[in-house]
């Protein structure tokens, strides 16, 4: 099968490369997490599924190249940074955007809550909250509590997309 095609979106410093490092194959993790400029992009398997994720930068200035890469997504990966607070509303407008877009309708999505562990962190249920997640209607979404340095909650969160990536692909042919 050819490799799903998954968007990795989210602020500055959400942890999206980071939760894209613990993903790929241990051999091929990286020591030194820095910021991404403009996208990379990672292809690796796991589990049955064999994925293409472009990692896209979070700063504003390479926000709008986001869309240049939407066409054939099958999921989304969407980081949020669960202790910040202050640019929750920010991350909410780009979230909001992302699943406006007309190329993007019915894929589903999961939200990395990540930096869990930190004490600072709110609820998953606070993200959602925040995030109005609830008003998602158009496509199957989940949220998942996350560290992406230890990898806590991200196999299932990966999983999950990966299930519904196959259930969406079953349900177009």
């Amino acid at each position: 099968k050819p490799p799903a095609r998954i968007l990795g979106g989210g602020r500055d410093n959400s942890g999206k490369s980071t939760v894209i490092n613990y993903l790929k194959p241990k051999k091929a993790h990286s020591e030194d997490i820095v910021p991404t400029v403009g996208f990379s992009v990672e292809t690796f398997t796991k589990g049955a599924l064999s994925f293409t994720i472009f990692d896209m930068s979070g700063q504003g200035r390479y926000r709008n190249l986001w869309e240049h890469y939407y066409k054939e997504v099958g999921g989304i990966i969407f980081c949020i940074d669960s202790t910040d607070q202050i640019r929750m509303c920010v991350a909410k407008d780009e979230l909001d955007a992302l699943l406006a877009h007309a190329d993007l309708s019915k894929v589903p999505i999961v939200v990395f809550a990540n930096k869990m562990d930190l004490p600072t962190a709110i609820t998953p249920v606070e993200c959602c909250r925040k995030l109005e997640l609830e008003k998602i209607l158009d496509k199957p979404w989940h949220i998942a509590a996350s560290n992406g340095l230890t990898g806590e909650g991200v196999d299932a969160g990966i999983n999950w997309l990966g299930e519904q990536m196959v259930r969406l692909r079953s349900t177009r042919r």
